[in-house]
């Protein structure tokens, strides 16, 4: 008995490879379908694999410094040096080497951030949703308080009292952004919890939490990941602007941000300072719309767009 049991196990696992595999190209072939979500699929990988691989692909050590090389212009311009392909800023740092490190940070607070937003704001629409009343009331009017707040103003208060810092930035973007996660999870539970299969588990006896994780959520998290995606683009520019304005990551850590504001006095005269790290922030955000757009028709045909 035993041993049918495994053959029919093994046999199960065999036939399930084949049908990965096909999942696996059916989505590959998507993507090559869509313009915009390979556009965005491949500066996403290309700022993803600079982030990791900084150490190795970055020419020059991001924060040393040198007198003799300041304000050195790209090198196709005039006394530009292959040396420093994008030229370097007031203290004689490669800024291409600096673009290359100042993506760890971005992609670091926007996917944290995110992470710890979309694990508040799911787990609260969870709950609201589905259990109503009272519970719903209190989730939903605490809802309201955080939307009738700026959220930017709100960020800045916060870091204000506590004091910038890697850490305190990922927990401040994530406790004051997860209130559209909790909304729209919130209807997607609505929606769902009145379906047969939730009734057919209530009505065997199972468990509230039982019904919450395994029958509801899976059919409402497609809608979490679209969200998800395309905050992370949003997170970046919001990370970069308050390090822009000293709020943010503090130096000698490198940051988009903190390159626009070290620049932005030099613009009329060593315009690539500021002009590349902007060019670089517009590219990642670009790309996570791109490939964020592409998943939302993926995961949610009902908001199927005219692929371009």
């Amino acid at each position: 008995m035993s041993l049918s049991m495994e053959a029919q196990s093994g046999q199960a696992a065999q036939d399930e490879l084949p049908r990965r595999a096909g999942g696996v190209r059916r989505l590959v072939r998507s993507l090559l379908k869509s313009k915009t979500g390979t556009i965005g699929f491949i500066i996403v990988l290309a700022v993803v694999f600079m982030a990791v691989f900084a150490g190795v692909v970055a020419p020059h050590d991001p924060v040393k410094t040198s007198a003799a090389k300041r304000l050195l212009p790209p090198m196709w311009m005039a006394k530009g040096s292959v040396e420093y392909p994008l030229g370097t800023d007031n203290l004689g740092r490669d800024v291409l080497s600096r673009i290359i490190y100042g993506s760890q940070i971005s992609l670091l607070v926007g996917i944290c951030a995110v992470a710890v937003a979309g694990s508040i704001g799911v787990i609260l629409g969870l709950v609201s949703g589905y259990y109503g009343g009272w519970i719903d009331k209190i989730i939903m009017r605490t809802v309201d308080t955080f939307l009738a707040i700026p959220n930017i103003l709100f960020t800045l208060v916060i870091l204000a009292v506590l004091g910038p810092g890697l850490f305190t930035l990922i927990f401040v973007l994530g406790v004051t952004n997860w209130v559209k996660y909790a909304r729209i999870i919130r209807s997607e539970v609505l929606s769902v919890k009145e379906r047969d299969y939730v009734r057919a588990a209530r009505a065997v006896g199972a468990r509230n939490t039982r019904i919450i994780f395994k029958h509801i959520l899976p059919n409402v998290i497609s809608s979490f990941i679209v969200v998800s995606t395309l905050s992370v683009a949003t997170t970046i520019i919001l990370e970069a602007s308050l390090s822009f304005l000293g709020l943010g990551i503090q130096p000698p850590t490198v940051t988009w941000g903190g390159m626009l504001s070290d620049g932005r006095q030099y613009l009329a005269t060593s315009w690539w300072v500021a002009t590349f790290p902007g060019v670089a922030i517009t590219l990642t955000v670009l790309g996570i719309i791109f490939l964020g757009d592409w998943l939302r028709d993926i995961l949610d045909p009902r908001m199927k767009t005219k692929e371009s």
